[in-house]
């Protein structure tokens, strides 16, 4: 046992006793040292005791912060608000057919979604239309993982029954038209996340979200934008 935090009364036992014995034996000559040497144990025994009961209490609070504090996007995909336990607000999702695409950013007003410019695209304003399109759909399922072709993060997004019915009919329309009107927009919370084209009606009702650009997505987007979409139903 560490010798600063064991019987921490025993020291002030024996300053009590050393101070006894001087008063009753009258020592003058060496009584005051003793006195004062008997303090000076006291002290540190006690200042060894409040060291040893801070080490205590930040070693404590340390331990309780590893324990509460879980680490960040821990690539688990829970369901969002109305699920348990995650009382934020679910992303809505919207699936519209593209109109045009121009290489530039969308001007001001024009109601156009951007696709930034990186070191290997240009920017590009991509507009689409909502009156067709499949607007606010709460989505079944989402799930994070990585393609199995080019392992880039992605998100697989299932839709229900009844926007699977509409989500087939919708990309059936356009699975003909020349590029870009072959297109659909993928568009959350005001922005684009994703414009692929279809050569046919896509039955199956799930679609992948990959970023405006295939590799745009990394483990930490693909899992949050999958907690977000998932309504847990």
């Amino acid at each position: 046992m560490n010798h600063s935090t064991e019987h921490p009364l025993r020291e002030t036992s024996l300053h009590d006793a050393l101070h006894t014995h001087v008063l009753e034996n009258d020592i003058d000559a060496t009584g005051p040292w003793l006195v004062g040497l008997a303090d000076d144990a006291l002290r540190v025994a006690r200042r060894r005791q409040r060291l040893a009961r801070a080490a205590a209490f930040v070693a404590v609070v340390a331990a309780g912060a590893v324990a509460v504090g879980s680490p960040q996007h821990a690539h688990v995909v829970r369901p969002a608000a109305g699920g348990t336990g995650n009382t934020g607000k679910v992303a809505l999702l919207s699936i519209l057919p593209v109109t045009s695409s121009t290489e530039a950013a969308c001007t001001r007003g024009s109601g156009g979604y951007t696709v930034p410019a990186s070191a290997t695209h240009p920017a590009f304003c991509i507009q689409a239309d909502r009156a067709r399109g499949m607007t606010d759909v709460r989505v079944t399922s989402a799930k994070a993982g990585k393609s199995t072709t080019g392992g880039t993060w992605q998100v697989e997004v299932t839709l229900g029954s009844t926007d699977r019915t509409r989500f087939a009919a919708l990309t059936g329309s356009i699975a003909g038209a020349p590029s870009p009107r072959n297109e659909f927009a993928i568009v959350i919370d005001g922005k684009l996340w994703g414009n692929p084209s279809v050569a046919s009606s896509l039955t199956g009702g799930r679609l992948e979200i990959v970023g405006a650009f295939v590799g745009d997505l990394t483990s930490a987007t693909a899992h949050d934008l999958a907690l977000r979409l998932d309504t847990g139903s």
